[in-house]
């Protein structure tokens, strides 16, 4: 099993170290297209969604990326990975990729102060609570009537959802001891 990590910007090192802890032999950090190829799926790591979207049209990544993700390829963003995901994007001057079929609010907690961490009740890991990290957290404002929403907080904000082979969380759980999210993407996305 060969999965990559975005490696242009953002928290992909802590991705490729849980991964690794799980078993996965040699993830891969990805800063080339011609690094998809063999991949079984990706993940777009936490960091900055317009610096992302810049980096990937610079490496012409975006629509090779686009074009894998729309045949079926499993791909897994997290915090801005969402955003990048996302169909549309509110305070967002970059296109973004516009494959899943969900409206995304970015910094939609606060600025970098506001940052927290929650106990998340996510049905699909088993009914121990995850410790979620927020930092400068997106929200799905809306999801389509092919997206499965996963968790939300308790205001009924949308924090993960995926649609087909699509993952996409709003919080860090690559900040987390907690594998079962990596552990899900794994044994839903890839090996299933």
């Amino acid at each position: 099993m060969k999965i990559g990590v975005l490696a242009l910007q953002g928290a992909f090192i802590e991705h490729i170290r849980i991964l690794q802890q799980l078993g996965v032999s040699s993830p891969l950090p990805i800063r080339l297209p011609a690094q998809f190829k063999g991949l079984d799926g990706l993940i777009i790591p936490g960091g900055e969604s317009s610096t992302l979207l810049k980096l990937m049209h610079s490496f012409e990544m975006f629509n090779v990326l686009r074009e894998l993700i729309l045949k079926g390829f499993p791909i897994w963003g997290t915090c801005a990975g969402l955003i990048v995901m996302g169909k549309t994007s509110s305070n967002n001057d970059e296109a973004t990729l516009a494959v899943m079929d969900i409206a995304v609010k970015r910094n939609a907690f606060g600025r970098q102060i506001d940052s927290f961490e929650t106990d998340l009740d996510i049905p699909i890991l088993g009914a121990s609570p995850f410790k979620a990290v927020f930092i400068r957290a997106p929200a799905i404002t809306k999801a389509g009537a092919k997206v499965e929403v996963l968790a939300k907080l308790s205001d009924g904000t949308i924090i993960a959802a995926r649609q087909e082979k699509m993952l996409a969380t709003a919080f860090h759980p690559e900040l987390s001891n907690d594998f079962r999210v990596h552990q899900y993407f794994i044994s839903e996305f890839i090996t299933k």
